[in-house]
């Protein structure tokens, strides 16, 4: 029974400690000119936020609290602790880190003359959100809404040396050469006959000469005769439709079948002559 318990209390301790709750211990803030001339100056409700915070541009607004446990009342170093400052009008935000010592107090000072980086940019009008966001390993995350902060107007930014460069060019028009006309039909023709009249010659020539081919057709032959045909064919396959790499491809296959084939030729044409001697 006691080594049973011992679990269930360290369940319970571990329980009892992430319950644990952070709040804050005399917040205020104080407004204050360039010369050091106190110009407001209250305390900090949680629940309720004051009217909104004005700083002029050479004002400085000091923040001051301590982080303290809810319920044991004892200064707390959190984490992470922070100051948000949003623009609800254009979703603009800042984050700003807030130094807390080992005791929980902290002190944050804005001075308008050298203002962080971090405040987003502002107008006259539109006040900033701001709030205080505190994260910690052992206590539950706080979340504060403190006040309202109008500050002077931003001055817009420089401009860029470079800035040119990025605006919209205007658009480009391409211009185009008129579709070439195609030549009469009488050219065409002429053209292509003028291609054919080797051939035609080729034939005329062929049938006037008569020469003896008896072994055109004999089956050793005629596959290196039809090898060769086919080779022409592809080439006007090509001129029509296919790829160069298309072409290489059947035309190295075809061109192994070719040269197997004319070795076969020449084999038997080697055989009839030996045969004649």
């Amino acid at each position: 029974m006691h080594l049973l318990s011992f679990p269930l209390w360290l369940l319970l301790s571990i329980a009892g400690v992430q319950a644990s709750v952070l709040t804050l211990q005399s917040p205020r803030f104080t407004i204050s000119s360039s010369n050091a001339e106190q110009l407001r100056s209250e305390p900090l409700s949680l629940t309720k936020k004051p009217k909104p915070l004005t700083l002029g541009a050479s004002d400085v607004l000091k923040l001051t609290f301590q982080v303290v446990d809810k319920e044991e009342s004892k200064g707390v170093q959190p984490h992470q602790t922070f100051l948000r400052f949003y623009d609800e009008v254009t979703g603009e935000e800042g984050i700003q880190p807030v130094r807390v010592t080992s005791g929980g107090k902290a002190k944050f000072e804005l001075n308008m003359a050298r203002p962080p980086a971090s405040i987003p940019p502002t107008t006259a009008t539109t006040p900033l959100k701001v709030e205080l966001i505190i994260g910690s390993f052992v206590h539950s995350p706080l979340k504060v809404d403190l006040f309202d902060l109008l500050l002077p107007e931003s001055q817009p930014a420089p401009q860029h040396p470079d800035e040119a460069s990025f605006h919209p060019l205007p658009p480009i028009h391409h211009t185009f050469q008129p579709e070439q006309k195609l030549p009469p039909r009488i050219i065409s023709a002429v053209s292509a006959l003028l291609v054919l009249s080797p051939w035609v010659v080729l034939l005329g020539l062929w049938g006037y000469i008569s020469p003896s081919v008896p072994y055109l057709l004999s089956p050793n032959v005629l596959p290196f005769i039809t090898t060769l045909g086919a080779f022409e064919g592809l080439l006007v396959w090509y001129w029509i439709d296919l790829k160069l790499g298309q072409v290489l491809l059947y035309g190295g296959i075809l061109g192994l079948v070719t040269a197997l084939a004319g070795r076969q030729a020449l084999a038997t044409k080697s055989d009839l002559r030996t045969a004649r001697k």
